[in-house]
């Protein structure tokens, strides 16, 4: 289905499980090329040590750049299924604050995913997400390995064999 950067950034922001763990997108650029969102700190997502939870953190940056490249794509006309195929995470300092992060994906890293659409069918890139306070003092650092599959890829279109 497609949607405008408003209504999805609604969207996501009352989608339970993030809603929940107090994750909030603030803003999705103009043609879903970027993220903007804020881990708000509160008594649903703190631990005993009075900081945000490890796993609210690793949660927040695990959906959006899958979402980011289907929602690109599909404005593009493209038929696609986008995941995060696997994650890791550093903790770098414990979160006693509200986190904020940002997500930008390029022209080029965009133009690399269609050609790797178009000749190949799939498209898998790691991602790094840096995690801050409001002090812009690192507290994680998270990668996001992301694989696009596009659902209308022929082989036989590329080779340029015919059925």
């Amino acid at each position: 289905m497609l949607v405008s950067e408003r209504v999805l950034k609604w969207a996501v922001n009352f989608y339970p499980p993030l809603f929940f763990q107090r994750v909030w997108v603030t803003k999705f650029e103009k043609g879903f090329r970027g993220v903007r969102v804020k881990i708000n700190k509160s008594l649903l997502n703190r631990n005993t040590n009075n900081s945000i939870f490890g796993g609210t953190i690793f949660s927040a940056a695990d959906p959006f750049i899958p979402l980011l490249f289907h929602h690109m794509l599909s404005h593009k006309g493209y038929k696609v299924k986008a995941w995060s195929r696997s994650a890791a995470i550093r903790f770098v300092k414990p979160g006693h604050s509200d986190l904020y992060f940002n997500i930008v994906i390029t022209d080029s890293e965009l133009a690399d995913c269609e050609h790797q659409l178009n000749n190949v069918g799939k498209y898998r890139k790691s991602y790094p997400i840096d995690i801050f306070d409001r002090d812009r003092n690192l507290r994680a650092s998270v990668i996001i390995e992301m694989y696009v599959r596009n659902l209308n890829f022929n082989e036989n279109t590329v080779s340029g064999e015919q059925d």
